[in-house]
């Protein structure tokens, strides 16, 4: 294992993991907040509950 270490630089490694982390991770929350189901930020109600609440009213 320490001759992978001799032939890479740990830090050039290290700094392009956490870069495709971070990349991942922000192209997952838009492709979340893009969907109408998860979009957490425009507070959309579920299906279910929408159904609830519209026969609960009608009552």
């Amino acid at each position: 294992m320490w001759k992978i270490w001799q032939t890479f630089n740990p830090q050039r490694i290290c700094t392009a993991l956490a870069v495709f982390l971070f990349t991942l991770a922000i192209l997952i929350h838009f492709i979340l907040l893009g969907s109408s189901r998860y979009n957490w930020l425009d507070g959309a109600e579920p299906k279910e509950a929408a159904a609830i609440t519209e026969t609960s009213q009608a009552a």
